[in-house]
């Protein structure tokens, strides 16, 4: 079983993977606005998105999925109407502000 300081390494490893093929910034954006927000939807987030980029909501559902899911960073909670709202994990916030940094 490997250590919590293991896995945040790999975590960590994964996440200046993912931001390294990050050409236009939405990436580093959208890690930004999960530490200023905590806790948002696709809609919400693709909303925020779309004053600085050209997006659509299925490739923001698809970085959100990515985030959530591969590196493991994102919780995702369900609220009564059946929408999902993620936020990032309280033991990795410092973890993203340290890498993203935040304005």
């Amino acid at each position: 079983m490997r250590s919590p300081s293991e896995i945040k390494r790999m975590i960590e490893g994964r996440l200046k993977s993912y931001l390294s093929r990050d050409k236009t910034g939405i990436r580093r954006e959208v890690l930004r606005l999960f530490v200023r927000i905590k806790s948002m939807t696709i809609a919400e987030l693709a909303a925020e998105l779309e004053h600085q980029f050209t997006v659509s909501f299925h490739a923001i559902a698809s970085m959100v999925g990515i985030i959530a899911s591969r590196i493991g960073i994102l919780r995702a909670t369900r609220n009564t109407d059946g929408v999902n709202s993620y936020e990032l994990k309280e033991k990795y916030i410092d973890l993203v502000v340290r890498i993203v940094g935040v304005n």
